[in-house]
C-alpha cells in the first residue's frame, strides 16, 4: 500500500480537528489551548510539506519552516507570559484573565 496525499490530508485534518476541538472543549486551562494552537500548526505543517512533496516543489517545505519559526516564538512568549501571570495571581485559570486590565 502506497502512502499518498490523501493520507496526509487525513492525518492532518484529524489534527485540526483535534485541535480547534480541544479550544472549544477547554477554555479553562490556558495550557491545554496552547497546545491545541501547536496542533492547529502542526497541521499546517502536515499539509504544505504534503503539497511540496506532491507538487514536486520546495516553497512548501520553506514556509513549513516559517510556520515551526513563529511556532517556537508563540510557544516561548506564551509561557513566558503565563509564568508571569501565574507568580502575580497564583493561577492560570483563564476566567481571570480579564482582570488583567489596568
Amino acid at each position: 500500500m502506497v502512502i499518498g496525499l490523501t493520507h496526509y490530508l487525513t492525518v492532518s485534518a484529524i489534527l485540526f480537528g483535534t485541535g480547534v476541538f480541544g479550544i472549544f472543549l477547554n477554555r479553562k486551562n490556558l495550557i491545554i489551548i496552547l497546545m491545541a494552537i501547536e496542533l492547529i500548526l502542526l497541521s499546517v505543517n502536515i499539509n504544505l510539506v504534503a503539497f511540496s512533496a506532491y507538487l514536486h516543489d520546495l516553497v512548501g517545505q520553506v514556509f513549513a519552516m516559517f510556520v515551526l519559526t513563529v511556532a517556537a516564538g508563540e510557544a516561548a512568549i506564551g509561557l513566558a507570559i503565563l509564568v508571569i501571570y501565574f507568580r502575580s495571581r497564583g493561577t492560570i485559570a483563564v476566567d481571570d484573565v480579564n482582570r488583567m486590565k489596568g
